[in-house]
Parts: structure tokens; C-alpha cells; sequence
């Protein structure tokens, strides 16, 4: 019976995984966001000022958040384990080249971020007095599978309050106990009772912690790996000339695992920054902004904050100095410097070996705040999957049954083995970026026609506003009404 109970619960979820993030599906991914790259004209280089314009525009309402407060839940539930242990784990399964794909996932994921989220503002809804959106949203109305959206909903549900935060959980206990010895299952009762606090509080008590949190501790947690960087500074020719030759298998040490450093740099660069993944959607949903496009652009600005400044952080304090190991797909090590230790705390040493007595601690801490604030994001994401399943209905019981779930989920993902909570974790991020990425390619064309009206009102010296029926946009239903009631308040005045 255990043997059973061992294979479905281990081996059969590694085999799935293992059919998931296959290399046709990695090429596949990587595909969607090079063609939504040149749909856009690469609008990741061309609107870079346009994003961090937008970034601070708007203002938050009763039934929305602002661009900013939707900036900082999205970059929450980007910004995570897996820019502090799925960087390292990248580089122990795919070498220093892996860290190049995942800037390189990154770029393109920009182009597919900008387009499921400017989706999500097309289709929104006002539900119970605030906005709800994001890909089944989008998939009901926009293309007209209402089935497809309960799949994915469902998916969703099951993934960000089941198998995903076991993976943010675990990170979080397993760092604690390494630095300050603390038995992980008193770190995951404590994270567990602060978490209930916070999500029954509401979506506007989780953007309010996350616009303070998130953007306080990615800066020190960047400021901390510049000053690694500027002790070591004489290294970073070298280092970047390490990650790039690795990354092509032109590096004698690393020429062997080309394929491995591809697909861990895509895996873990796909984990991380969930451009496609269909979580960042739901809150670029819930701003209230005049145009889709703007939060668009926001949520593709994330994307860069999330891999090209904290995951970098972590791959540069690594690599320079050479806190880590990289074994083989065939279980040989390639690179050994850290005999015996775990990917997961090679960042803990690297920082512990450049500022002793400090660093293990201070990853801790900041493992803490940004696998708790990814934790929270997945709430919220799960909740409106909720109320996208049981509209016109009370779902009051169905949220409490959800935070249960979530918080029993984070207790239990912080006393099992991290190899378990990796799989499950990637099983679900696999799952809803497969049913999203289908989506967002059979519906581009509405997002590209709202970026195409939103850089024709700015040439105008306009300040864009979203008129779906002059565009020929079915179903934007929300954005109807709005224009009526503003049209009726002009009669009024």
C-alpha cells in the first residue's frame, strides 16, 4: 500500500511533469511569446517609458485598485521562491548558462504578458461591487467557451491553493531553520496564522501589504547583491562571459548539458516571472485605468522587474562567488564547490561567504517577505477563479473553504521534503500555462487592436481612453456600460 501510495504521489506526478515541460513544450512557449514580440513590433524596447509612465497613472477606486497597488499584487505573486531558490536551482541543473534563458524568457514573456493582461482589462467585469477578471474571464467572453473557462478555472483553484504554495511555504521553513534553527513546523504555524489575517482582511488589505512590502525588500535584496558584485567587481567580465558561453554550450565545463541549461532557465525563468501563466492577469484586472493597454504595458514592466533585477541579483551572488554545484541530467556533478548542500541554499552561501554572520539570515528574511506576498497573490487569484464559478450565487462559504484550504496547504508544504513540493509546484504552473497560452493565441486580436488604438491616441497628444464598440470589440461589456453612465453624467452637468 505505500509503495501505492509512493508512485501516486511521486512518481506519477514526476512522470506528468515530465510531459508537461517536455522540450516541444518549452519551444512551444518560447514560440507564443517571440510571435506576440513581433506582433507588438517588440513593444518591450519600443514602450519602455510608456510602462514606467503608466506605472504611476491612475488612482484607485471603490471598485478598483490603482496601476501601482495592481503593479505590486501582480510583481507579489512573480517575485517569490522562485527568484531566490529557482534561480539557484537553475544554475545547479543547468549551470550559469541557464541564468541567459532566463533573461531571454523574460524578454519574450514581456510580449505575452502585455497581452493576457491587456485581455483581462478588455473583458473585465464588475462582480459584488469591484472588478474581477483574468483568463476565464477572457476565454467566456472573448472567445465564447464558457466550458474552457470552468477547466481552467477550476485548474487554477486547485493549483494556486493546493500545489503551488507548498513550493513558497517550504523555501520559506527550510531557509528559516538553516539560518536561525527554527523547527519548520513552527515557521509554517506562524506563516499560516499571519497568512489568515491577511487574506480574510480582503483584496484591498493584500494590495495594501504588497505595494509596501514587495517593493521595499526586492530594492535592499538588490542593493545587497551590488554590494557582493562591487567587491568582487574584476570578476564581471569573466562571470558574463561564463553565463553566455555556457548558455550556447560553447563553455568546455558546461558543453554537455545545452539542452538542461535551456530547459531549467525556461522552467524556473517561467516560474518566476508567470508571463503566460495566467496569474498576472487577475490582478491587472482589478485596476482602474481609461484603457486596457496601460495596465498591458505595467504588467510587461514586471516581467523585467522580476527576472532582469531579482533573479539576477541572486544568479550574480552566486555565481561570483561560486557558492554552487551543478549536476548532470545522468546524476554526475559537473561543478562541486558546496559538497553535500542543496540548490536551495546556495544563495544563503554565497551571501554568508562575503558577509559573514549576516547573510544566511538576511536571505531568510527575505525569502520570508517574498514567498509570504506570492502566497497572498495566490489567494486573491484563487478567489476570483471562485467567483468566476459560482457568480450570481453566495460564495461566502466557498471563500472560507478556499482560505482554509490555502492555509492547511502552506502549513503542510512547510513539513514535506522540497523535491515534493517542486513537482506538485511545477505540475500546477504547467497546467495553467497550457490552458492559458491556448487561449491568449486564439485570442490575441483584441489586445493587438487595443495596442494599435492606445499609440494612435497617444500620437494625437491624447491621454488614451477605450472605446470597445468603435473598435469593433464584441463583449467588452464593462467598458459599454462606463462609456453610457459617462456619456449620462455629461447630460446631467
Amino acid at each position: 500500500m505505500a509503495d501505492l501510495w509512493s508512485w501516486l504521489t511521486v512518481d506519477a506526478a514526476g512522470w506528468f511533469n515530465g510531459i508537461l515541460w517536455s522540450t516541444p513544450m518549452i519551444i512551444f512557449i518560447i514560440g507564443v511569446g517571440l510571435l506576440f514580440s513581433i506582433l507588438t513590433r517588440f513593444l518591450q524596447l519600443r514602450l519602455i517609458k510608456d510602462m514606467v509612465k503608466q506605472l504611476f497613472g491612475g488612482k484607485s477606486s471603490k471598485a478598483g485598485i490603482s496601476s501601482f497597488q495592481a503593479f505590486a499584487v501582480a510583481l507579489s505573486g512573480r517575485v517569490g521562491t522562485g527568484n531566490i531558490v529557482g534561480t539557484a536551482t537553475a544554475i545547479g541543473f543547468g549551470g550559469p548558462g541557464a541564468v541567459f534563458w532566463m533573461w531571454a524568457i523574460a524578454f519574450v514573456g514581456a510580449g505575452t504578458s502585455f497581452v493576457e493582461s491587456t485581455l483581462a482589462q478588455i473583458y473585465k467585469v464588475k462582480q459584488d461591487g469591484e472588478y474581477r477578471g483574468g483568463p476565464a474571464y477572457y476565454i467566456e467572453k472573448g472567445i465564447g467557451w464558457k466550458w474552457y473557462g470552468i477547466v481552467f478555472s477550476i485548474a487554477t483553484v486547485i493549483a494556486l491553493s493546493f500545489l503551488m504554495p507548498g513550493v513558497q511555504a517550504n523555501a520559506i521553513a527550510s531557509t528559516i531553520d538553516n539560518a536561525f534553527g527554527i523547527a519548520t513546523w513552527v515557521t509554517g504555524l506562524v506563516v499560516a496564522i499571519v497568512l489568515a489575517l491577511v487574506i480574510f482582511g480582503g483584496v484591498r488589505r493584500i494590495a495594501n501589504v504588497a505595494q509596501v512590502v514587495v517593493p521595499f525588500m526586492a530594492i535592499v535584496y538588490v542593493l545587497v547583491s551590488l554590494v557582493i558584485v562591487a567587491m568582487n567587481v574584476t570578476e564581471l567580465p569573466a562571470v558574463i562571459s561564463l553565463i553566455f558561453s555556457s548558455a550556447f554550450g560553447a563553455e568546455a565545463t558546461f558543453g554537455g548539458i545545452l539542452g538542461a541549461a535551456i530547459s531549467w532557465g525556461v522552467k524556473r525563468g517561467l516560474y518566476s516571472n508567470e508571463a503566460g501563466q495566467g496569474t498576472g492577469p487577475h490582478a491587472a484586472a482589478a485596476a482602474e485605468v481609461s484603457h486596457p493597454a496601460k495596465q498591458g504595458l505595467v504588467q510587461a514592466f514586471s516581467v523585467y522587474i522580476d527576472t532582469w533585477l531579482v533573479c539576477s541579483a541572486t544568479a550574480f551572488m552566486i555565481i561570483f562567488t561560486g557558492m554552487y554545484n551543478t549536476e548532470a541530467p545522468d546524476g554526475t556533478m559537473i561543478v562541486e564547490n558546496l559538497p553535500g548542500l542543496e540548490a536551495a541554499d546556495f544563495t544563503q552561501a554565497a551571501v554568508e561567504s562575503v558577509l559573514p554572520g549576516f547573510g544566511s539570515g538576511f536571505v531568510a528574511i527575505s525569502l520570508l517577505f517574498f514567498a509570504f506576498t506570492t502566497i497572498m497573490a495566490y489567494y486573491y487569484m484563487a478567489e476570483t477563479n471562485v467567483a468566476y464559478l459560482i457568480r450570481g450565487k453566495s460564495n461566502k462559504w466557498a471563500m472560507f473553504v478556499l482560505k482554509l484550504v490555502l492555509v492547511g496547504a502552506v502549513y503542510f508544504g512547510s513539513v514535506k521534503t522540497a523535491a515534493n513540493a517542486w513537482v506538485f509546484g511545477d505540475i500546477g504552473l504547467g497546467l495553467m500555462v497550457w490552458l492559458n497560452l491556448v487561449a491568449i493565441l486564439i485570442l490575441a486580436k483584441p489586445a493587438l487592436t487595443a495596442l494599435k488604438d492606445y499609440e494612435a491616441q497617444k500620437k494625437q497628444g491624447l491621454d488614451p481612453v477605450f472605446d470597445p464598440e468603435k473598435l469593433g470589440i464584441d463583449n467588452a461589456d464593462y467598458w459599454v456600460e462606463r462609456k453610457k453612465e459617462e456619456k449620462a453624467k455629461e447630460k446631467v452637468s
